[in-house]
């Protein structure tokens, strides 16, 4: 009986370990980078997300949240570009543009688990490039892994790898996807 009763209260113990706290569940304010069980636990993949009429990509935080009328709908943990400090300032240079842009086409035939196509470059960033004798670069999207590299799922978190996109698992693209419609508002913030 003893056992038994030993038993049981490691299996609890295991099972509430197994659960994050909604602490756990916070930005990391110390350290914009999460153990991977924390990236792997934040967002709620599952089940469907309602229309969102807003996006807002917090870069030190490494998370794009879904809105509808100012209300946060659902939160996800994300890669950015290799240089992921500091605003995009021409092509190649690896980072993840800030500023105000909007979702402008969806391409389901990309080299990506689906893809949004952001409206990068703006203005401002097409004559900063400009005065540098440059291009601004293009082709930021919000987008799955690369097709092939499903499998690998939230551990593409552990490192910023993109040329400048928001990355996702592909589960998570998928609800952002059918969440999000062509001309949404995307804010890139530091």
């Amino acid at each position: 009986m003893r056992n038994v009763l030993l038993l049981s209260t490691v299996s609890l113990a295991l099972a509430g370990a197994a659960r994050p706290s909604q602490a756990a569940l916070a930005p990391n304010a110390s350290n914009s980078r999460v153990s991977t069980f924390e990236t792997a636990i934040t967002a709620d993949p599952g089940g469907p997300v309602p229309l969102a009429d807003s996006i807002v990509v917090e870069k030190k935080a490494r998370r794009l949240t879904l809105y509808h009328q100012g209300r946060a709908l659902r939160s996800y943990r994300v890669a950015l570009g290799a240089n992921p400090v500091g605003d995009k300032r021409v092509a190649g240079d690896r980072r993840t543009p800030e500023g105000v842009f909007q979702i402008d086409w969806k391409n389901e035939k990309s080299d990506f688990h689906l893809a949004l196509h952001i409206s990068y470059p703006d203005s401002a960033h097409r004559a900063r490039a400009e005065a540098l004798g440059m291009s601004p670069g293009g082709d930021i999207l919000i987008h799955g892994l690369r097709n092939g590299s499903g499998a690998s799922g939230a551990f593409h978190r552990t490192a910023d790898w993109t040329d400048g996109c928001i990355a996702l698992t592909d589960q998570e693209i998928e609800g952002v996807w059918s969440a999000v419609m062509v001309g949404t508002p995307v804010e890139i913030k530091p």
